[in-house]
């Protein structure tokens, strides 16, 4: 068969049997089911938690509708059951993400009957300010010691490569001794939550903390290969699923209820940003795609950024005042 005739369902219709992009479907249910889901599928590394979403929040409210009969009455009806169910409101606008990615979808796809007007997309709610807990070095040394306490095999250590490194707790959960350079300093991650690779940059002090792993591991019998996971469960010997039941105990613990495992990695910007690294070298650290996600720690730097207006003074200032 010739390269020309193969062809990959992916949830589109071959142009060969004379369809457009894809059917039309009567309704969402049957746009997500047979387009769009074995589409994300194909090509996204989070098919599977957008599948969980719409079958809780959709499939029965939203998916049975006709494209005709998601108005903007019947859309605010399905957002006010949402937020009777006493969801947060961050968690809303996920839902609402995934509605209007389907309403733009369907229509640039050509999915939608003849004669459908496409339905109107959502605002999201108001959220406020973003939330932002950065730790003193005070409640570092609290976090960690009460870490050190835990009965678990490596959450001191995960806890302490995250400080270190301000890396995503999904980065390092799944991290293997392959990824690593310790000739070079560098941590290679083949993908990320962006669906991109990228480089992490590891201090001395990372580097320590990853050779005290590996220790640990060979204590506990765990393999050290370069395919094998950095922070393996010894009860499966794979990665870990998530850290949070050992974290959540160390850090109320510590009498820090309210810290996120997410928030050291704002507690290693705000450390770099008040020690003078500027906003870009943050974000090339942090792996951010544009500087818009860097820019939430600017408010960081304002005695920084006063000094930095000294600079002008200094050099017309005795001009301007003579």
């Amino acid at each position: 068969m010739s390269s020309a005739r193969i062809e990959i369902e992916v949830g589109v219709t071959s142009v060969e049997r004379g369809f457009s992009f894809c059917e039309p479907a009567e309704k969402l249910n049957a746009f997500f089911d047979d387009h769009y889901y074995p589409h994300c599928s194909a090509t996204t590394r989070g098919h599977r938690h957008t599948l969980l979403t719409y079958d809780k929040h959709l499939r029965d409210t939203l998916g049975p509708m006709r494209w005709e009969d998601m108005t903007p009455l019947s859309l605010n009806a399905w957002l006010r059951r949402q937020v009777s169910q006493k969801l947060k409101s961050t968690t809303i606008n996920k839902h609402i993400f995934l509605v209007n990615r389907l309403l733009r979808t369907v229509r640039d796809w050509g999915a939608l009957p003849e004669g459908v007007r496409p339905p109107p997309m959502m605002r999201k709610l108001p959220t406020g300010d973003y939330r932002q807990r950065f730790l003193s070095q005070e409640e570092i040394g609290r976090l960690l010691a009460a870490c050190d306490r835990i009965d678990h095999p490596y959450l001191s250590l995960f806890i302490r490569f995250l400080l270190l490194t301000g890396a995503r707790k999904g980065e390092a959960r799944t991290s293997k001794w392959r990824d690593m350079e310790f000739a070079t300093g560098l941590w290679r991650v083949p993908m990320t939550k962006n669906g991109r690779s990228r480089r992490i940059m590891l201090s001395e002090a990372a580097i320590d903390v990853l050779r005290r792993t590996e220790l640990r591991s060979r204590e506990l019998a765990q393999r050290v290969g370069p395919d094998d996971y950095i922070f393996p469960n010894p009860r499966t010997g794979t990665c870990y699923n998530s850290f949070h039941i050992a974290y959540f105990k160390a850090r109320d613990a510590a009498g820090l209820p309210d810290v996120r495992i997410h928030d050291l990695r704002h507690t290693y910007a705000s450390l770099l940003i008040n020690n003078g690294v500027s906003l870009y070298e943050v974000q090339e650290l942090l792996g951010h795609s544009s500087s818009a996600m860097t820019q939430r720690y600017a408010h960081l730097q304002p005695n920084q950024l006063r000094s930095r207006t000294e600079i002008v003074s200094r050099l017309v200032g005795d001009g301007l005042l003579s």
